[in-house]
């Protein structure tokens, strides 16, 4: 029954003063948009080369990830406060992982995290997010890119020098990912054709 009284709008927000418990308090922010910095910022649409590199790398990960690991795709990673991004797939400790209504995880149980570079995220994902990741001290960092049309995904991988808290190049890989850490790593990224 209604009372006839109107309800009093939102409060207006200044656009970097929200939380990650704002970010993680359903259903007042919609689905895939991260936090940084205290902005909201909408990943934008998603294209088919980057749904299947995702798809691509999961598969390949799932392959020789050891069973104190899991991966996962688009979960929010908790950093603190103010930041909350939601990489295209991580590598978490498998006891992070509590359970299937679960939202997020903590950048502590993060060794590996990706993310797939679109036309409108470049900036973010090549700068600020690299640089969010390694302050929380998450061990490896991918960023994966398209050469152009027909050509395969480029992985641009990275370890954590923990002294600095900053990434180093580990390898540029073009048709085939090889990698020791942070597990015994080897995806034919050729196979995106066959996707």
């Amino acid at each position: 029954m209604t009372t006839g009284i109107p309800h009093p709008p939102p409060a207006r927000r200044a656009p970097d003063s929200y939380t990650t418990h704002d970010l993680l308090a359903p259903p007042d922010i919609p689905a895939h948009v991260e936090l940084i910095d205290g902005c909201l910022l909408s990943q934008g649409r998603q294209t088919a080369f980057h749904s299947l590199v995702i798809d691509l790398l999961r598969v390949g990960l799932c392959r020789t990830v050891p069973p104190r690991l899991t991966a996962r795709c688009r979960m929010t990673v908790v950093i603190d406060k103010r930041n909350a991004p939601e990489p295209d797939l991580v590598i978490v400790q498998a006891a992070a992982a509590r359970s299937r209504d679960q939202l997020s995880f903590h950048a502590r149980d993060v060794l590996l995290a990706v993310e797939v570079a679109l036309p409108q995220s470049q900036a973010p994902d090549r700068d600020t997010k690299p640089r969010k990741y390694a302050d929380a001290g998450i061990p490896h960092f991918w960023r994966v890119e398209n050469d152009g049309p027909g050509m395969y995904p480029v992985v641009h991988a990275f370890g954590l020098d923990p002294a600095t808290r900053t990434y180093h190049p580990v390898g540029t890989f073009r048709e085939q990912l090889e990698l020791d850490a942070p597990f015994g790593i080897s995806i034919d990224l050729t196979e995106i054709d066959r996707l």
